[in-house]
């Protein structure tokens, strides 16, 4: 990666790249399914929809119908907003890279499908927040959906160029949404996304863990 080392803003995913937020989203999942009368047990199909946006994985999961998907986000978030939401861990090594980024003179922007008023409660709540110049995710009413939009509106608000900035995640929306956005991109694979996943959506370049992200992006 050429501009490895002179990247002045790295844009970072949320659940799966920061967080193993599992518990939570994949019982506010089940809580919603329960409303339409779907029981979902195995682990597998339920660990898929971390990441996507909620309204693709009810529609392409499922089968629901728009309108049915809207009102299955709506019995998500009764959960999630309550309980849901602090069923979540950072994982480890994660507030010593955003420390070490920091202290290296980056820009961090938390670029996450989740809705922004979600992002702000996780970050706080963990100790996050302090590394975090600026939240880009949806909004309530499903604005900014697709990953592509979340992160070219983080570019336009803080005025990076897709040039000097680099987006960090673990699934394939992270990776197309970059390079939607003429960005590079690092996979990482301690979160939900296989390398296999990662790579047909166009990634090169990998990291294991958050020490390895570190050197790959500081170089």
């Amino acid at each position: 990666m050429s501009k490895k080392g002179r990247y002045r803003a790295i844009l970072f995913d949320l659940d799966g790249t920061l967080t193993d937020p599992e518990e939570g989203i994949t019982r506010s999942f089940q809580y919603a399914l329960r409303h339409f009368g779907i029981e979902e047990q195995d682990p597998e199909k339920l660990r898929r929809v971390i990441g996507p946006p909620l309204l693709n994985s009810f529609i392409e999961y499922y089968g629901f119908s728009q309108i049915d998907a809207l009102l299955a986000i709506d019995y998500y978030r009764e959960y999630f907003s309550k309980t849901g939401i602090y069923e979540n861990r950072v994982y480890p090594g994660i507030p010593q890279m955003l420390q070490q980024l920091k202290q290296a003179g980056k820009s961090i922007i938390l670029a996450t499908s989740k809705p922004h008023v979600y992002a702000r409660q996780i970050l706080q709540h963990f100790s996050l927040d302090s590394y975090v110049d600026f939240v880009s995710g949806s909004e309530l009413d499903g604005t900014r959906n697709a990953k592509s939009e979340v992160i070219a509106y983080a570019l336009q608000q803080t005025g990076f160029q897709a040039s000097e900035a680099v987006m960090v995640g673990d699934r394939r929306h992270d990776v197309e949404g970059a390079i939607a956005n003429g960005m590079d991109v690092i996979a990482v694979l301690f979160g939900y996304g296989t390398r296999e996943e990662l790579a047909d959506a166009g990634a090169t370049v990998f990291a294991q863990s958050p020490q390895q992200l570190t050197e790959l992006i500081l170089g």
